[in-house]
């Protein structure tokens, strides 16, 4: 049984997570983390591939004669951040911190896998998937585009995040979109530089700008249904470096987030429309690039209600919430749930007390629900791949 393990388990699970906080590596560039990961596998007699994206990992179990396999997938990467904490653990190279948990799901699926290998407890396979650069950079996909699914047949994948914010060792598990798609856009603005004195002998590049930043809101107020959650954020407005001079050019750049295919295209096509209108009403050039990026993760109905029973078994139904709003986030893991029945659940890190949230220099993985990790991961590979 899990629970017998668990006690002798957990504290080495936890010193793996806290030697991974202290050494972060950022997207594509895991070779420490990676290399302590397989190495540790290797060590139980698991199958390990390396190389996959670069810096993944595929570990492998398999057991008794059934043709059944389940992938369980966890992130690796680390932050460009420089950590503000101080206790021993602490990011040991200024300007890279694991601000998101990255440490704490490797380590618990790394549990897991040990734990699993242990009880040898099912009938099938379990593909223990340890993904790179999840972090903008998009390891999922490279690895979905390296063949993950060929060279690993599953029916199943499924996907674990930590939520600050939420009981630490409860559960979200919800169907349909839990993360948003998120594209990323730059525009450039061209007009005619002059003197701030002058500017009618001049084509006002900052006026336009200032024209498009206001005309974007309505592509979400006014053009995307209400009952549809849509974001379009500039984040970015550069022009100009001197008081007494009109600037020849501006770059704007931001973000667009939603929750459905067809609203991205959407988004994008009036992000184009809007661009095409401020041109000609203010006699600028203007070049758009738009890129996309991240498309909405949603979860499968079957792969969902299987997570929310074994997630109810391990922490009572109290502990276990059904109807989250999705978050305007966005998670790569979306590339496998675009292949593969998929689900992907929070798994609340306790209060976001003293700035402990994600993403903030003073986060860290709360060491309490490691247990709580990994008896899920060993739950679900047991419900599913029943002997």
């Amino acid at each position: 049984m899990i629970n017998d393990i668990l006690p002798a388990l957990t504290p080495k699970i936890a010193a793996l997570r806290r030697d991974i906080h202290a050494h972060p590596e950022l997207a594509f560039a895991e070779e420490r983390t990676s290399a302590r990961v397989a190495d540790y596998l290797e060590g139980l007699g698991l199958e390990v591939h390396r190389g996959i994206a670069r810096t993944g990992i595929v570990a492998k179990i398999s057991l008794g004669s059934s043709p059944r396999a389940i992938g369980l997938r966890a992130d690796m990467d680390a932050l460009p951040l420089t950590e503000l904490n101080s206790f021993p653990h602490h990011s040991t190279h200024p300007g890279r911190m694991h601000a998101c948990g990255h440490d704490g799901h490797t380590a618990m699926l790394v549990g897991a896998a040990e734990a699993l290998h242990k009880l040898r407890s099912f009938d099938g396979t379990v593909y223990f998937i340890f993904q790179p650069a999840e972090e903008h950079e998009g390891g999922g996909r490279v690895m979905v585009e390296e063949g993950l699914f060929e060279r690993f047949p599953m029916d199943m994948v499924f996907g674990l995040h930590n939520w600050p914010g939420m009981a630490a060792g409860s559960f979200g598990v919800t169907e349909g979109p839990v993360m948003a798609g998120a594209d990323r856009f730059e525009i450039q603005i061209t007009g005619r530089g002059g003197h701030a004195a002058m500017p009618h002998q001049a084509v006002d590049v900052v006026l336009a700008g200032s024209a498009l930043v206001q005309a974007l809101q309505s592509l979400v107020s006014r053009n995307t249904d209400p009952q549809d959650a849509a974001v379009v954020s500039v984040t970015r407005f550069q022009a100009g470096h001197a008081d007494n001079v009109l600037p020849e050019q501006a770059v704007l750049g931001g973000t667009v987030r939603s929750f459905k295919g067809d609203l991205q295209d959407a988004l994008e096509s009036g992000l184009r429309r809007v661009c095409s209108g401020i041109e000609a009403t203010y006699r600028v050039n203007i070049d758009l690039r738009f890129e996309r990026g991240y498309p909405p993760t949603v979860n499968a109905a079957e792969p969902c209600a299987i997570a929310r029973e074994v997630a109810r078994h391990v922490a009572g139904d109290s502990k276990v919430f059904t109807q989250l709003a999705p978050s305007m986030g966005a998670e790569d893991f979306a590339y496998m749930a675009k292949v593969v029945p998929a689900c992907y659940v929070w798994l609340g890190n306790g209060p976001g007390e003293g700035g402990c949230m994600l993403h903030s220099p003073h986060y860290d993985f709360n060491d309490e629900i490691i247990a709580t990790g990994i008896r899920y991961w060993v739950r679900l590979a047991e419900r599913i791949l029943a002997p």
